[in-house]
C-alpha cells in the first residue's frame, strides 16, 4: 500500500505495472480497492495502473463531516497529478462511476477516457429517495441490518454466486456508520444528468441486470456514450463476469479513446 494526502487526508492506493494509457480505478459506496482487482491484474500487464482507496473507505483515512462525489473527484485527480499518470482511462463502479463523470467534468486534462461501471443513478425517483434515504437514517441509528438487506437483496441476482456475496456485504456493512451515510448523502446530493451534459471526453456506460441507469436515457443525458451491458451478473459485474467487463474496456480504448 501507498498512500498520498490532500487537504489533511490520507489517500491509500496500489500502483503496479506499466505503459500508457494509464488506468485509475475507482471503486463503489462502502467498498475498496480489491473489488476492482480482476481488472487491475488484467490490465497492468499493458498499462500502468493505479487503485484507489477513497477517502472514507479501505485504508485511507475516515474523517467525519461531509463526503461530496467532488471531494472524491478532487482527490483523484490530485493522486493523477502526484503520480504523473497524464491523462487516464479513469474506471469507476457505482458510486465510483459517478465519481469518474464528475473527475472528467471538472478535471478534462486529466482525464483520456472514462468507464462507468452500472454507475449510481444520474438522477433518483421519489419513490427510491425516500427509499435510501430510510437506509441511511437506519445506518445513522447504528442498525447496518436493512444495508445488508438492500446489497443482498437488489445489488445481486438469485444466481449470484454466495460466497461472493456474502464478502461483499461483510465488506460494506463493516465500515464506519458516519463514512456509509455521509457518501450516500453524496450520492443523492449528486446530479448526474447535469454533469453528462459537460463531459466532453469519451464515455463508456456497462450496465448490469438490471441497470441502474438505462441505455436509453444514458444515451439522452451523454449523446457520445457507449454503451454496453453485462450478461448473468448483477450490480457487482466487475466481479461475477469479469471477462466481459474486461473485453469491452479495451475495444472502448481499442476504437474510442
Amino acid at each position: 500500500m501507498l498512500t498520498t494526502t490532500r487537504d489533511g487526508v490520507k489517500i491509500a492506493y496500489e500502483e503496479r505495472g506499466t505503459g500508457s494509457p494509464a488506468f485509475v480505478f475507482v471503486h463503489g459506496w462502502t467498498c475498496n480497492r480489491s473489488f476492482f482487482a480482476p481488472q487491475a491484474e488484467a490490465f497492468a500487464k499493458r498499462h500502468r495502473v493505479v487503485s484507489v482507496d477513497l477517502r472514507g473507505h479501505g485504508e485511507s483515512d475516515k474523517p467525519q463531516g461531509v463526503y461530496p462525489i467532488s471531494a472524491y473527484a478532487d482527490d483523484v485527480a490530485h493522486l493523477i497529478s502526484e503520480l504523473n499518470l497524464g491523462k487516464v482511462i479513469a474506471v469507476g463502479h457505482s458510486m465510483g462511476g459517478v465519481t469518474v463523470l464528475q473527475l472528467a467534468v471538472a478535471h478534462p486534462d486529466r482525464v483520456a477516457g472514462i468507464v462507468m461501471v452500472d454507475p449510481a443513478p444520474f438522477t433518483f425517483p421519489p419513490e427510491l429517495r425516500a427509499a435510501i434515504q430510510g437506509l441511511v437514517a437506519a445506518i445513522e441509528a447504528g442498525n447496518r441490518g436493512p444495508q445488508r438487506q438492500f446489497i443482498e437483496e437488489h445489488l445481486f441476482l438469485p444466481t449470484s454466486d454466495k460466497a461472493l456475496v456474502k464478502r461483499v456485504v461483510d465488506v460494506m456493512t463493516s465500515g464506519p456508520a458516519h463514512v456509509a451515510a455521509g457518501a450516500m448523502k453524496g450520492i443523492l446530493g449528486f446530479d448526474g444528468v447535469a454533469a453528462a451534459a459537460r463531459c466532453k471526453v469519451p464515455s463508456l456506460h456497462i450496465g448490469a441486470t438490471p441497470p441502474l441507469n438505462p441505455p436509453h436515457l444514458m444515451s439522452q443525458w451523454l449523446p457520445t456514450v457507449v454503451n454496453g451491458l453485462t450478461v448473468g451478473a448483477g450490480h457487482f459485474n466487475q466481479l461475477e463476469v469479469p471477462e466481459q467487463i474486461n473485453s469491452m474496456i479495451e475495444g472502448f480504448v481499442r476504437h474510442h479513446v
